[in-house]
């Protein structure tokens, strides 16, 4: 494992998106690892910690650390993901998103790695997605319709990890609340390639066999009496779109129930209107260890809150394979001294 003898290294985020373009079902397999070891307790996932701004409202500053422990895999990491979520940006064409990943050793403590991190959050939010996707949604990685409600990156990674993963739909409609938005998306999606998007209105994305949604969004605004249908899929990406109403007639599965219940999320808002959780079916986690069981007659909701532990899971995947070829940018005095005395 790192030491402070090794130093400390920056990863750019050039080589980070080379290596992602490449290693999308590695990524997912990661991904799925790490939820398995988090149900299983070997994962240390602390509350996210917020820096919100009185003149920025939408604004704001997000740190996840976290800590994985896989024994079986002699894996050990901890560190932290410092994110920057300003909805703005984008009226300037900047991402919305900025982050970086810190590792710490986890003997030590001593940081090891700087690794450019926006790319590393969507990846793994995309992975997730799709992983519970094959989990949890239509069998044989096939869906008559696609539908995408927020024509941003993390939608486009989304369907950038379906395509990887073998995924096959008839129809992708892309909607937003902005009509250049969801246009510029298309023609985006059209020009890779991936699959033959539409722009439609918001009822044909919710009619959807499997709906994706990655808005922006602050409050419930999908209206309390449009009802999903048994068998359909909805990865509540987002977390905020949905009133409780909704959650209550669908199956609900969880990346970490806990932190799902925070910050005002559709899970927190029906868990506070209803005052339990009844409607809790499970996590992720537990249908990789084939320990979930659902109602074939409810829609399913996703509702993944982002664990710290994937960053650090990806981002150590990431790490080894620049040292492996010599793709990290060492600091060499990064640290004056490791010393605790130097006479």
């Amino acid at each position: 494992m790192p030491n402070p003898q090794r130093g400390f290294s920056v990863i750019s985020g050039g080589y980070i998106a080379a290596l992602l373009s490449k290693a999308k079902t590695e990524i997912i397999d990661i991904v799925g690892q790490c939820y398995k070891l988090h149900q299983l307790g070997g994962t240390n996932n602390p509350d996210s910690y917020f820096l919100r701004f009185d003149d920025k409202p939408e604004a704001r500053l997000i740190a996840l650390p976290a800590a994985l422990r896989d024994v079986d895999r002699a894996t050990f990491i901890s560190g932290i993901k410092w994110i920057g979520s300003y909805p703005r940006n984008i009226e300037s064409n900047l991402q919305r998103a900025s982050a970086v990943v810190v590792l710490n050793d986890y003997e030590t403590g001593y940081p090891f790695v700087c690794l450019e991190a926006s790319q590393i959050s969507s990846a793994r939010t995309a992975a997730s997605a799709v992983l519970a996707a094959q989990q949890v949604g239509p069998k044989e990685r096939r869906a008559r319709r696609l539908g995408v409600i927020g024509g941003g990156l993390i939608a486009s990674t989304i369907l950038d990890y379906f395509k990887a993963a073998g995924w096959q739909f008839d129809d992708v409609c892309v909607h937003d609340q902005s009509p250049d938005h969801a246009a510029a998306f298309s023609r985006n999606l059209v020009a890779r390639d991936l699959y033959p998007v539409r722009v439609g209105t918001r009822d044909e994305a919710l009619d959807a066999d499997v709906v994706v949604l990655a808005t922006t969004a602050g409050t419930p605004w999908i209206p309390a009496e449009r009802h999903f249908l048994p068998g359909q899929l909805v990865l509540n990406v987002s977390l905020r779109d949905l009133p409780p109403e909704t959650l209550l007639a669908a199956n609900n599965v969880f990346d970490d129930v806990d932190h799902c219940m925070k910050a005002n999320t559709s899970p927190h808002l029906a868990e506070q209107r209803y005052g339990h959780r009844d409607f809790v079916s499970g996590t992720i986690g537990q249908s990789l260890l084939g320990e979930l069981r659902l109602d074939s007659g409810k829609p399913t909701i996703f509702s993944p809150f982002g664990l710290g532990v994937l960053d650090l899971a990806v981002s150590m995947f990431i790490y080894e394979r620049a040292l492996a070829e010599n793709a990290q940018h060492p600091i060499p005095d990064f640290f004056a001294t490791t010393d605790r005395w130097t006479r």
